[in-house]
């Protein structure tokens, strides 16, 4: 079953899954309400578009609520129809995974360790970041995701990574929680995140 997790914690739920289906699979597994761009040309890119809504999708019908659709406002942050829920996606194929939250902002991000993650860690950590960090690419891959997952709790594409952005030093293990910081002027925000590594992929959500 594509469904890999679905955990649920009352007001706020997150899931992953893993495509194996064709584009109209998924189409019609939410009744073609969304259809994708016609300036989204590549397949897997195309895919994603519509699995990213089969699994808001199955958090709503988690809840007994009906999906009816995406929108985003001028920052591309996604929103939901007639709901006034917070919503996160994010992407690795053949992996997706979201989150909702019935109050509070949320941000969610899935990758898979690769070792481009090392070449570009200088640009996106600070000296304390990398130095945590090291040579250890699934470590790198946490302090990655955790920065992505802040900038769409954030909801505006205006920060930098290594200056903006800040993670706690942390011990690597299965699962657990570090605290991130968004620094905007002379305003900062902590925020609690959860990571989760899997054989395959490392997902970050508060």
């Amino acid at each position: 079953m594509p469904l890999e997790k679905l955990i649920d914690n009352i007001e706020s739920a997150w899931a992953i899954w893993k495509i194996t289906e064709s584009e109209t699979q998924l189409s019609d597994k939410i009744n073609s309400i969304d259809r994708v761009p016609e300036s989204v040309t590549n397949p897997f890119k195309r895919l994603e578009y519509l699995a990213g809504r089969v699994v808001i999708k199955k958090l709503l019908e988690n809840w007994s609520l009906q999906y009816e659709g995406l929108v985003k406002d001028e920052f591309g942050k996604p929103y939901l129809k007639n709901f006034s829920f917070h919503i996160s996606l994010s992407h690795s194929y053949p992996y997706v995974a979201a989150v909702i939250n019935q109050k509070f902002a949320v941000g969610i991000d899935l990758e898979q360790p690769k070792e481009k993650l090392l070449r570009i860690g200088p640009r996106v950590l600070n000296q304390q970041e990398l130095q945590d960090a090291g040579i250890d690419i699934v470590k790198h891959c946490i302090y990655w995701c955790s920065k992505e997952a802040l900038i769409k709790i954030y909801g505006k594409k205006d920060l930098m990574l290594a200056k903006n952005l800040a993670i706690e030093p942390f011990s690597i293990q299965k699962q657990g929680s570090i605290t991130g910081r968004i620094i905007v002027g002379s305003n900062e925000t902590l925020v609690k995140l959860n990571y989760h590594v899997s054989d395959n992929f490392v997902v970050v959500h508060n």
